[in-house]
């Protein structure tokens, strides 16, 4: 089920995804540097979007967004009154 041994290959064969069986050594410690920053710029973009968002109108049904926005949690729309009709369709 393994599909045979491995064989000899073309040594002047260059692939940048790094060829016939490429098993980089350090392959764990690489994702979770790559998966930590994606984590850290993926942060700091929603920190920035959170902090700039702004609505001009008041929503007519509540939004995920609320939780976070600057606007919400610094209390400008406390007595937001929601449609019921459009909550209901």
């Amino acid at each position: 089920m393994g599909g045979g041994p491995r064989y000899p290959y073309p040594k002047e064969v260059w692939s940048p995804a790094g060829g016939w069986w490429s098993r980089p050594a350090n392959w764990k410690s690489n994702t979770a540097i790559i998966g930590t920053g994606m984590l850290i710029i993926c942060a700091i973009t929603w920190k920035i979007s959170a902090e700039k968002e702004v609505r001009y109108r008041p929503p007519r049904k509540w939004i995920p967004s609320m939780m976070w926005s600057k606007q919400f949690t610094e209390g400008e729309y406390k007595d937001i009154k929601f449609d019921e009709d459009y909550v209901k369709k």
